[in-house]
């Protein structure tokens, strides 16, 4: 083992010496039931499964698979691979059938570990069928799968192991499968040290102690939550409660009351819209008007969030609406914008407390350099920088330029303090028939409305560019029941699109909407497991219906 904290096996045994007895992660289970691991514990398990996999003769720096929800046992699953000496390779819980095939086999699985999963909130009924026979799994405490090895166990069986792996800290620790919005996902390969380098940065930029406490809720097998939850967690030597299901979102919440929360502009804007339901907004204005009511109110609304605790709130993956930042600003919350890839472990670009510019991710991270290429590309040098893509030297060599900056994919601009506005994709340009260049997503971004779940602007070879509108689970739901019409809902889309066409230039001017009939889903392919669209997929589906739309001459068309 090395002696530094760029290794997090490392940081673990610092906890696990230093404060053995302290609740390091608080599991909920089905019941009510509540389980605190400490430090002592959580080693424990960790050391007595890295013995169980000792047993199994595996080649040293073997893949091993990590499947399931974010649970207690998927961090210490994660920690017995690396004890053992392996590599851990998260999949997602929202993967299709093929996806989860294609991973396991182009990753050469040895071992995959199967966890928290249910079916309904995540794609096992159809992923479950991607899962090779031939494969050794191991199941997770709240596991869909009764009769693979248990963990609890397996764990009984064997001694803690005392004499860890030998890892280097630049020795390859994770692979992460990017989502594939375009094409099969390819996998990153990250080290030790890249994984907590960026972790130098954040005691710089916000701090962080083991007096702090998080909540994980975003999928562990995404770089943010693995960067921000457990990464930072065993760096830091802070608490990590965990969600039990949707449902009880808001009660594992309030029972974390947690000090760093970083979550992703969707469910910032749900906050924003379960209080405004509650406390109209005309009502807000009246009391934070109210000198001595104002700050009580405010203080109430952040604690019925559970968020009454934070100290720093990020968000990221999408610019949120100037006016939900403007709301939590009044609040007494300061969303801090951040922006980072996979392939830099999510350290790129962070937005300080007191000099956030909203629309801007923030400047560069430290240790970490920029610039925009001649095509307007961000390209980027990180300290957490991949070491490569697995099995694909061509593909690395492609993305990464010969003085080691990664091309990003994304337009940028960089104002006069160094902050980075993103302003779209490189690839996601298209071209009209008038032959004017559209930049979707900046588009995209301003269609917000408490009715539309997602958009995507797209029209390549039209006159005018178009925008299909899939509506929001609760906007389907009442037009089913009657308690919303078509003709309102009809009225109100065309209204978001005046205005925003009042915000765009004669060739981006969108020339009407369409509110498509079915979901876009990950099932579908029209998503991706981080709930990203999948531009080629929707384009190939409705693009040939353009010229029929174009004809009816209406600003907003059903589909």
């Amino acid at each position: 083992m090395t002696s530094d904290n760029s290794d997090l096996l490392n940081c673990m045994l610092r906890w696990e010496r230093a404060t053995p007895d302290v609740v390091y992660l608080t599991q909920p289970y089905p019941g009510d039931e509540v389980m605190h691991y400490s430090w002592r514990q959580v080693a424990d398990q960790a050391r007595r499964m890295a013995s169980y996999l000792g047993t199994l003769d595996l080649p040293p720096g073997s893949n091993i698979g990590l499947l399931g929800k974010n649970s207690a046992h998927w961090i210490m699953a994660d920690l017995a691979i690396w004890m053992a000496g392996h590599v851990s390779v998260p999949l997602y819980p929202t993967l299709n059938a093929d996806t989860a095939r294609y991973i396991i086999e182009h990753s050469e699985l040895k071992v995959l570990f199967l966890g928290k999963m249910d079916g309904s909130t995540d794609t096992w009924n159809d992923l479950q069928h991607g899962l090779p026979d031939d494969l050794l799994m191991i199941g997770l405490p709240l596991s869909p799968r009764s009769e693979l090895p248990q963990w609890l166990h397996l764990i009984e069986l064997h001694p803690p192991l005392q004499v860890l792996a030998q890892r280097a800290p630049d020795a390859l620790a994770t692979i992460v499968y990017t989502s594939g919005s375009t094409g099969r996902p390819k996998g990153v390969m990250h080290s030790f040290r890249s994984m907590t380098a960026g972790l130098h940065g954040v005691q710089q930029m916000w701090s962080a102690s083991p007096q702090d406490r998080m909540l994980s809720y975003l999928p562990l097998a995404h770089v943010a939550e693995r960067a921000a939850v457990e990464c930072a967690s065993l760096f830091f030597g802070f608490r990590v409660y965990f969600s039990e299901r949707l449902e009880t979102f808001q009660q594992d919440l309030k029972r974390a009351r947690p000090t760093l929360f970083f979550s992703v502009p969707r469910l910032w804007t749900k906050f924003y819209l379960a209080i405004n339901s509650k406390l109209p907004p005309s009502k807000q204005r009246l009391l934070f008007a109210m000198p001595v009511l104002s700050k009580l109110v405010k203080k109430k609304i952040l604690g019925e969030l559970g968020l009454d605790h934070v100290r720093v709130a990020l968000t990221g993956a999408a610019p949120l609406p100037p006016d939900i930042i403007a709301w939590y600003r009044r609040l007494g919350l300061e969303l801090l914008e951040i922006y980072g890839m996979t392939e830099n472990f999510g350290n790129s670009h962070a937005s300080r407390p007191g000099a956030v510019r909203v629309g801007y991710v923030g400047s560069t991270s430290p240790g970490t350099h920029c610039r925009i290429a001649d095509n307007g590309e961000l390209e980027v040098k990180s300290p957490s920088q991949m070491l490569g893509y697995y099995k694909a030297t061509d593909k690395t060599a492609e993305e990464v330029t010969a003085d080691g900056y990664f091309r990003t994919g994304d337009l940028g601009e960089i104002d006069a303090q160094g902050r980075l506005r993103i302003s779209g994709r490189v690839k996601e340009l298209f071209k009209t028939s008038k032959g004017k260049y559209i930049a979707p997503v900046p588009i995209e971004n301003k269609l917000n409305h408490p009715k539309i779940e997602v958009s995507c602007v797209t029209g390549p070879g039209r006159p005018q560019p178009f925008v299909l509108l899939m509506p929001s689970l609760d906007a389907q739901q009442e037009l089913r029941e009657g308690v919303l019409s078509r003709d309102a809902l009809t009225a109100a889309f065309a209204d978001l699109l005046e205005q925003v066409n009042g915000t765009l230039e004669d060739h981006e001017r969108l020339a009407y909407a369409v509110v498509v009939r079915d979901q876009w889903t990950i099932e579908n392919g029209c998503l991706t497991p981080t709930m990203k669209i999948k531009r080629n997929v929707i384009e190939a589906r409705y693009l040939p219906k353009a010229e029929t739309w174009e004809k009816s001459r209406s600003s907003v068309v059903w589909e």
